[in-house]
């Protein structure tokens, strides 16, 4: 009997882990990975890029897309726990916004959104019209007006400069042997 009470205290805490719903996950197919990188840091590097400079309504469409798979990756991937713990209230808000400034459907799925994001930058790099589903996007025309005339996007900016300023402090501490006060020492390995 006391086996069988000692089990069933230390599974406890496992079967709480378990309750409720899954988050919503995306993937990024791979030709918009960069060669030689992961999706995480390429994402981060090029969304930086794009949103904190001038570009063009399929590089933005690309972006967004981006966003949206970061917005949903920190939750599902253990490399997100080195970043500042406020990284990831950024990326939703910067999801947040670009749902709102791009008409897309606060009940969109996270891949539907990608795929849709990223067919609209293909199509756009290749200067046809974009066919965009209603079931993602809301008001295409909107989304097409947005994208050719970007409004101000603050937390946009603010979250994808933040993540590509934690990628270079991680790095950096990688590189150098450690975090503040670290004496030195081989960081090892190259961050994600």
């Amino acid at each position: 009997m006391r086996n069988a009470v000692k089990a069933a205290l230390l599974l406890a805490p496992l079967a709480a882990c378990a309750t409720g719903p899954l988050p919503p996950s995306a993937r990024l197919p791979p030709d918009v990975v960069t060669a030689a990188q992961d999706p995480m840091r390429s994402a981060i590097l090029s969304s930086a890029y794009v949103f904190n400079r001038a570009s063009s309504p399929a590089e933005r469409a690309r972006a967004a897309a981006l966003v949206e798979f970061l917005a949903t990756d920190y939750r599902w991937d253990w490399r997100w726990a080195e970043y500042a713990p406020t990284t990831g209230p950024a990326l939703e808000a910067a999801r947040s916004e670009l749902h709102t400034a791009l008409g897309i459907a606060p009940t969109a799925p996270p891949q539907a959104v990608v795929d849709g994001l990223l067919v609209a930058s293909r199509s756009l790099e290749l200067g046809n019209p974009p066919a965009l589903s209603p079931a993602v996007f809301t008001r295409p025309s909107l989304t097409l007006a947005s994208l050719s005339a970007p409004a101000e996007l603050p937390a946009t900016r603010i979250a994808t400069a933040m993540m590509e300023r934690e990628l270079h402090r991680i790095d950096a501490e990688r590189y150098t042997g450690g975090g503040p006060g670290s004496s030195g020492g081989g960081g090892g390995g190259a961050h994600p």
